[in-house]
């Protein structure tokens, strides 16, 4: 079964789903009420696999897709360089009430990296 795509998207978003069994993971709710979950396997400090799962808006979506496509490969310490404005000038057409989502995204993929270091 493949995965719906993001909004801004027509490819399959293979990075969206719940995952088994993590070495790290995160839960936030966003103030506009959307649930975002990320999911890591971090081995060797690099980011070798992540998952995110919403059921939010098609914005909180786009966003999550663009965070996990930039997390997934990198050093934990490149994830926690990106930002939110890294995620809304990639999604150009991102209208200005959309970019709590980012903040969002960026937010709980720091939150599971957060989780993954404590681990250590």
């Amino acid at each position: 079964m493949t995965a719906p795509s993001p909004a801004s998207s027509g490819t399959p978003d293979t990075l969206f789903g719940r995952m088994n069994d993590p070495s790290a993971s995160a839960f936030l709710k966003g103030p506009c009420g959307d649930e975002m979950e990320f999911y890591l396997v971090v081995r060797d400090g690099r980011i070798e696999d992540v998952r995110y799962y919403t059921e939010g808006c098609g914005s909180t979506r786009r966003c999550a897709a663009a965070v996990a496509q930039r997390a997934k490969g990198a050093t934990v310490l490149d994830a926690l360089a990106l930002n939110p404005r890294d995620v809304i000038v990639a999604e150009s057409d991102l209208p200005a009430a959309g970019w709590h989502c980012a903040i969002l995204a960026i937010s709980t993929l720091f939150r599971a990296i957060a989780d993954h270091l404590l681990q250590r």
